[in-house]
């Protein structure tokens, strides 16, 4: 699926990409508006994110442009805002077709995973879960190995985001997963969340861009154990102090960031 962003700044893109990755998305980005409209039916974007600061007097005419074929089913439209909106400007903007309006500074967490909601409602997500996922971060304890089925060889992974059905993760050496196949079922898998460790049984639902499984099975005593962390990980978060945005994005870390 593709994702047309029409933004001046260069770190949204890789915040973007490197928190949307589970979702498996083409970015395409735009720096000019009127290119964006005039390339809107070879590209067929899933999704447009634009910014009202960078391109304040032509988002409205983008909107009601994208509207003319295309429904907010198709194609939604989501609004990134660094200033103040006022409360006319919201209610004209979704009067035209906008789809939602969120804030600008996506190096925030909690507005990171607003635009991950949102995608996932609109959207048909390839590896899309009813249950919430959690993106893993300094306030979360995750870890995640399993045994190869065959060789038995245990291959280590960075989580990427876990949910009480589910986790996409990233091997630390890929060339240990290439000959799993697509439905295996993973029966030697260790999953820590906080400072218990739980032995789920998982179903491979994708290798790329990251992987993707379904637990098929959890004890009850484990399902418990994972449903509990999960919840706890809205206050540990709120508990983080918040690095600024200066600081998180730097030319030197803008990218890195998963």
């Amino acid at each position: 699926m593709k994702l047309m962003l029409i933004l001046a700044s260069d770190k949204i893109p890789g915040l973007i990409s490197a928190n949307l990755r589970p979702m498996d998305f083409d970015l395409i980005q735009y720096r000019h508006v009127l290119k964006a409209m005039d390339n809107l039916d070879e590209i067929d974007p899933a999704c447009i994110i634009i910014s009202t600061d960078d391109f304040p007097r032509h988002w409205k005419a983008l909107v009601q442009f994208v509207r003319c074929e295309r429904s907010k089913e198709r194609c939604p439209i989501i609004l990134l805002k660094e200033t103040d909106f006022s409360q006319e400007e919201a209610s004209k903007a979704f009067f035209i077709g906008t789809s939602s309006i969120i804030a600008g500074d996506l190096s925030r967490s909690p507005v990171m995973d607003r635009l991950q909601g949102i995608l996932e409602r609109y959207l048909d997500i390839l590896d899309k879960r009813k249950a919430r996922r959690y993106r893993a971060g300094a306030w979360t304890r995750f870890g995640f190995y399993l045994a190869h089925p065959v060789s038995k060889v245990i291959i280590t992974t960075t989580v990427k985001t876990l949910s009480s059905t589910g986790i996409s993760l990233e091997p630390d050496n890929p060339g240990l997963t290439e000959d799993l196949a697509k439905g295996v079922e993973l029966h030697e898998c260790s999953l820590r969340v906080g400072n218990d460790i739980i032995s789920p049984i998982c179903r491979l639902l994708r290798k790329k861009p990251d992987m993707a499984m379904e637990f098929i099975f959890l004890s009850k005593v484990e399902q418990i154990i994972l449903d509990n962390y999960l919840e706890s990980i809205p206050l540990q978060e709120a508990k983080t102090p918040y690095t600024p945005p200066s600081v998180l994005d730097s030319p030197q870390t803008a990218g890195q960031r998963h």
